[in-house]
């Protein structure tokens, strides 16, 4: 308690009028001198119990939170009866239980982040040995279409890396919330045909059917250039299981409550127990013949609901997958 500055400054001033009062007491008469000693003591007797009582209530309060800031299983301090000192309680309480949020988010969050860095390594260890051994034989190979084979291979180990790593760099950046979500109006039909255009040499050498059923007129809130990415996204994954001449349907239903986009194409669909997980980071299905890096949809689905919207998945009852964005009003 006399370790506190303002205390020995009370101390301090407090004997100093109590010398003034016992002397003017004194001056005035005996009895008066003797009142002003009896009424001192008992004032400055009174003030030091009651300040070394507060100062003992601080100090357990103190250990407390020193428990609870070192011991991972104690997440309360004792309740205190005074006014002030049970305000700061609450207050400690409140700051440590936020401060315990916190910590656990960030455990989770480095977890999370030793499992994205082992997969991403994993990831990009397969085309990187892949290519490795491409290179192997196409230094020690003679034949020209071999070697012309060999490159081509490459080239396409190649852009799909170029593809995972910049994927994995916008996840990243949504991860981080450094993205702001432009809010505009967007042309739906707009919105497909921007989405559409890296696709539709690969659907022509594949022989694939694409229908197009959107009204005109029909807008949606948000970031086109991000939705466009998503939209893509859904498209590579449906063209992927199409295969050759396969059929891709895009349709949009306008109503007062939402604006529902959907994906239909003529592939395999997806396994039952693949369904729940399918928007998942990294997960490839059970399919060992699946491809892909398990990325896109995951980055599709937080584009999306980034913005207000949801995406669902599911096997059409005619065959295939179909992938439902829906945006509401």
């Amino acid at each position: 308690m006399l370790r506190n500055r303002e205390v020995r400054q009370f101390i301090l001033l407090f004997f100093l009028m109590a010398a003034v009062a016992v002397m003017l007491g004194f001056a005035i008469s005996r009895l008066a001198g003797i009142l002003a000693i009896s009424s001192a003591t008992a004032f400055g007797s009174a003030f030091f119990m009651f300040t070394k009582a507060r100062y003992k209530s601080i100090a357990r309060l103190s250990d407390q939170i020193d428990l609870v800031l070192h011991n991972a299983n104690r997440m309360e301090i004792d309740e205190l009866d005074e006014g002030e000192l049970s305000i700061l309680h609450s207050e400690i309480t409140k700051m440590i239980l936020r401060i315990r949020e916190q910590n656990d988010a960030l455990k989770k969050e480095k977890e999370n982040l030793a499992d994205s860095l082992a997969d991403i390594a994993h990831q990009l260890r397969t085309p990187l040995t892949s290519a490795n051994l491409i290179l192997s034989l196409l230094a020690n190979n003679p034949d020209e279409s071999q070697r012309k084979a060999f490159v081509r291979e490459t080239e396409e180990l190649l852009v799909q890396m170029d593809w995972l790593i910049t994927s994995l760099l916008k996840l990243s950046r949504l991860d981080a919330g450094i993205v702001v979500f432009q809010k505009e109006q967007i042309d739906v039909n707009s919105l497909i045909c921007t989405a559409l255009r890296p696709f539709l040499i690969p659907m022509d050498l594949h022989n694939i059917d694409l229908q197009i059923d959107v009204p005109k007129g029909i807008f949606i809130q948000g970031d086109s250039g991000w939705l466009s990415e998503a939209i893509q996204n859904i498209l590579k994954n449906c063209i992927e299981s199409t295969g050759e001449n396969g059929k891709i349907e895009i349709a949009c239903i306008d109503t007062p409550l939402f604006t529902d986009i959907t994906i239909h194409d003529s592939g395999g669909g997806f396994e039952k127990e693949d369904l729940s997980s399918l928007f998942n980071r990294f997960y490839r299905g059970k399919n060992p013949n699946t491809t892909g890096y398990g990325i896109g949809l995951a980055l599709c689905k937080m584009i999306i609901t980034r913005q207000g919207g949801t995406i669902t998945a599911k096997n059409h009852p005619l065959g295939g997958a179909m992938f439902s964005v829906r945006f509401p009003k």
